[in-house]
């Protein structure tokens, strides 16, 4: 949710910050902040609103040149939006400044002990009482007043701390919320992603729960919880800042879905060897675990539970393995029937979604084996699972997912047909049938992005709904979802998803002259089915956009308006229909002229409950 970044060398702090946080500005934030380090004072900067609102206050009101400093881009989550609630924090002696991502679960408590002692709170955050411990218990020795602290606070929780009295040192603390440690020559950076810190270099460090560290100009260390040094594996990041950047098309969006052939691509060639045999490294389970698994849980939350949806039919079709795909966030908080035969798919793009780690943690605590799939190396979802597959989406930007979507649909079809050849489940010419349908794909996305205009035309028509509806019946179902909730994210209209069969328990009295209804088609089983849905609605005022494939048995001729799209499969169509729903939804949204990359409310990495 929120962003930090922090930076010591022999630069210019500001700049550097300042330049950190728009990077981070894609994970949705509502005030920004720096504090900079200089001659033994702190001087604090923060502004309500866009980073660029910032960046005018810094240029007037500090006339410095420090060279060691933190920064954060704040989601309100205690406190409303406003300077005052916006980070870094100040200790009430002024010698400590903090940032922090999450949240402090036990601050009321501490907040009005603190109080009991005299200490006054400038702000409405639970971030403060961090900074006010800090200044309590600190005793010339950072490890050990930061040890103290930890031992005081609960919750998730990043933080960028900074001492007046030591000012050649950057102190970073990691528990269940991202962090990560940028290395330089002669210079050092702290982020909670690493897009903040490309520019400068693409080596890092990834801090695990528990870990803290000092970064100095020349050095980092990095402790455990108890305060031990321990050496940390340097990782190189193989993608440049130019994939992080905008390359000429108005939004992050737009070019992510303009990427999504190639990033398809990229995750399947590396992985089809000889024959069309599907090679997943460091992946360890056996012919016999998979036979023992007695049913499949897919824990996800948002558009990743989209996936798992998918994931349910297709992974039951080809294993023939009862699958339930659960959303995270309730999966945690009840009795799961699991153990040792069951398995645990788990899916997030950052890797470091909250609900999600935890239902994992659930999952694994009752005896589940865990296979994640995520886009981030190194993630801690990607490091506490047993198996990890990576979709090498590359940086995803925009809020709303859309390559990461479409990568983690391929990592379910790779599974499924791997996991079905392995337990003999699958024909021979059905599996080859399949993976040649998968090979296709980015070529088929290509035909179909190239209906971009008539997809935009269609949207100027759809851009001022007040409701919106997406049927389908089985994988179309699971699209729809996706469908519904792509356009109500970035473009604020209210939008539902229904299985087609269900309209007439209660949805279709809500059809009325008008009312927006797409349905997705491309189940050709089914289509007939569908198509009298469509006639249900129609009959009832609605006005109806079909997404049909070429090779459907009827041109519908039922719809108002439609879209054809390739044929392929059945089991992998999602892939190709959920493509004109995300530029159904992009240009909708460019149409009311909203915040797209950024959409309100919502942020790219949900790391607190």
């Amino acid at each position: 949710m929120c962003g930090i970044v922090g930076y010591i060398g022999s630069q210019d702090v500001a700049p550097v910050l300042l330049n950190g946080l728009e990077k981070l500005e894609y994970r949705g934030y509502d005030s920004a902040g720096i504090s900079a380090l200089e001659n033994g004072e702190i001087t604090t900067i923060k502004s309500k609103g866009k980073i660029s609102d910032l960046r005018k206050k810094v240029k007037f009101e500090y006339e410095g040149h420090a060279e060691i400093g933190i920064g954060h881009t704040r989601w309100a989550t205690h406190g409303k939006p406003s300077d005052v609630n916006s980070h870094p924090h100040m200790s009430y002696d002024g010698k400590f400044s903090v940032v922090h991502n999450g949240i402090i679960e036990n601050f009321v408590t501490l907040k009005q002990d603190l109080k009991n002692e005299g200490i006054s709170f400038a702000s409405d955050t639970d971030t403060e009482v961090v900074a006010h411990l800090l200044a309590k218990y600190y005793n010339g020795d950072m490890k050990q007043t930061i040890l103290k602290v930890l031992s005081k606070i609960e919750g998730a929780y990043s933080l960028g701390i900074l001492c007046a009295d030591k000012p050649e040192e950057i102190w970073a603390v990691r528990n269940a919320s991202p962090l990560i440690i940028g290395l330089g020559a002669d210079e050092n950076f702290l982020a909670s992603d690493i897009t903040a810190v490309l520019k400068y270099t693409k080596n890092i460090y990834q801090l695990n729960d528990g870990e803290f560290a000092c970064l100095k100009k020349n050095s980092v260390q990095v402790f455990n919880p108890a305060g031990e040094p321990i050496e940390k594996e340097v990782v190189a990041i193989t993608w440049n800042v130019e994939a992080a950047e905008k390359g000429g098309y108005e939004h992050f969006m737009l070019k992510e879905i303009m990427e999504e052939p190639e990033a398809i691509r990229k995750t399947v060639s590396p992985r089809l060897g000889e024959n069309n045999e599907i090679i997943l490294d460091d992946f360890t389970l056996t012919k016999e675990k998979l036979e023992s698994f007695k049913k499949i849980y897919i824990l996800a939350c948002g558009s990743a539970w989209h996936v798992g949806m998918v994931g349910k039919y297709v992974i039951e079709e080809l294993t023939r393995i009862p699958v339930e795909c659960d959303l995270a966030s309730e999966f945690r908080y009840r009795n799961p029937v699991v153990d040792e035969n069951t398995l645990a798919i788990v899916i997030s793009q950052s890797g470091e979604t909250a609900d999600t780690l935890a239902a994992l943690r659930e999952a694994k605590s009752r005896g589940a084996r865990v296979l994640s799939i995520v886009n981030v190396v190194g993630s801690t979802i990607a490091n506490e699972s047993d198996d990890v597959i990576y979709t090498w989406a590359g940086p995803e930007i925009a809020v709303a997912t859309t390559k990461a979507y479409s990568t983690q649909l391929t990592i379910i079809y790779l599974f499924a047909l791997y996991a079905a050849k392995l337990m003999d489940k699958i024909a021979p010419e059905e599996y080859d049938a399949i993976i040649a349908a998968i090979q296709k794909l980015p070529e088929q996305i290509e035909q179909i992005l190239q209906m971009k205009d008539e997809i935009k035309a269609l949207a100027s028509r759809y851009a001022f709904l007040e409701h919106a509806y997406f049927i389908g019946r089985n994988l179309d179902y699971a699209v729809a979802l996706e469908a519904s909730l792509k356009l109500k994210e970035i473009s604020y209209i209210h939008s539902e998803a229904y299985a087609a069969g269900e309209l007439k328990h209660g949805t279709i009295s809500l059809i009325e002259d008008d009312t927006f209804v797409c349905a997705l088609c491309c189940c050709e089983r089914l289509y007939d089915k569908t198509m009298n849905s469509i006639k249900e609605v129609a009959a009832r005022g609605a006005e109806t956009l079909a997404v049909l494939t070429d090779n459907s048995p009827n041109p519908g001729e039922e719809c108002d308006f439609k879209l054809v799209i390739p044929s392929t499969h059945e089991l992998v169509m999602p892939s190709l229909e959920v493509i004109p729903m995300q530029l159904l939804g992009y240009y909708i949204a460019l149409a009311r002229r909203c915040d797209i990359d950024k959409p309100r409310n919502l942020a790219k990495s949900v790391t607190v409950e």
